[in-house]
């Protein structure tokens, strides 16, 4: 789609001399741990004065009511540490962590080992196990992007992972391990998307979220982390990857045509990517974006399941 978008121009004077693309590392055939670019604390980040202009001019009432109800969420202490472990085996921990995540607002829940090159520059993160969580989102509401239902529907989904994410470290403190959690919109000291794909979540998009073989890309993300004896889960084929090489409905659908239609090297990875300096702009001034989503045919009710059947079938009749 041509871009018929023109950024403010307060925007424009706030951009620093640093690209988003040199920050996430696209064209780095070296894998490295990522550097912070906009949803971590502004001091810490290039975009910082970027990300206040954003939270000064955007955001209806409604969506700062939910994200403020979020914040408080995630100061909120959980439970202390007991003193007694239960005597479970590792897939005795692992089945009844996964029911405990199913009982308490997660729609998702899978298991994988922390890499260094997920934990973001400045940060560190001692545990052994991230629990990844997810959240699913009303496709109807998505819909609506860019505009305030979508906006809406996001909130909410990031605040119920954020409920999500505290009461299951708070069961597990309870269980007599320590354990730490963490809820969006705001960045964590890890990346989500990596380990949700080794936690067998689904396959990258082309769109640069996750399709799931039940939800789509129509899911937020949550986690736990916590040295608890768990079993990990592995990453997973619904035949995705191949389907977004020949679809072109995000990439002909985004207004600013941030959807690259080919995989590029990121940090030593090759994959599917978003061109943050094309994306942010746009995302700002309508206070969130979601196009791609709405456009993505995995969303569409129904659409996953009966998509992955049929994926999966031809991935095994072809080896």
């Amino acid at each position: 789609m041509a871009s018929n978008f023109t950024p403010n121009p307060e925007q424009l004077t706030l951009l620093p001399d640093i690209t988003g693309k040199k920050i996430n590392g696209v064209g780095e055939t070296e894998i490295r741990q990522p550097t912070p670019i906009f949803w971590h604390d502004p001091e810490r980040i290039a975009h910082g004065d970027l990300q206040a202009w954003f939270y000064k001019n955007g955001r209806s009432e409604k969506v700062r009511s939910i994200r403020e109800e979020t914040m408080k969420v995630m100061a909120t202490p959980i439970s202390e540490v007991t003193q007694e472990k239960p005597d479970w085996s590792a897939s005795q921990w692992t089945e009844n962590l996964k029911q405990a995540a199913l009982e308490r607002e997660a729609d998702l829940v899978g298991i994988a080992k922390v890499r260094p090159e997920w934990i973001f520059e400045g940060f560190e993160v001692k545990e052994k196990w991230i629990v990844v969580l997810g959240m699913a989102m009303v496709f109807e509401e998505i819909l609506d992007a860019p505009g305030p239902r979508t906006q809406v529907e996001v909130q909410t989904q990031y605040g119920r992972g954020a409920r999500a994410a505290h009461k299951l470290a708070s069961w597990i403190q309870e269980q007599g391990w320590a354990a730490k959690h963490h809820g969006g919109p705001r960045a964590g000291s890890m990346l989500i998307i990596p380990a949700a794909l080794e936690a067998g979540f689904g396959e990258l998009g082309k769109h640069g979220s996750i399709i799931n073989r039940q939800y789509g890309s129509s899911f937020r993300l949550a986690y736990v982390l916590t040295d608890v004896p768990l079993i990990e889960d592995e990453p997973i084929e619904i035949g995705a990857d191949g389907f977004c090489t020949n679809c072109q409905l995000c990439t002909k659908g985004c207004p600013v045509d941030a959807v690259s239609p080919t995989k590029e090297m990121v940090r030593g990875v090759e994959k599917w990517f978003i061109d943050f300096d094309k994306c942010i702009l746009y995302f700002n001034e309508h206070n969130g974006c979601a196009v791609c989503l709405a456009k993505c045919p995995w969303n569409k009710d129904g659409a996953a399941p009966r998509l992955t059947d049929k994926l999966t079938r031809r991935l095994s009749q072809n080896r």
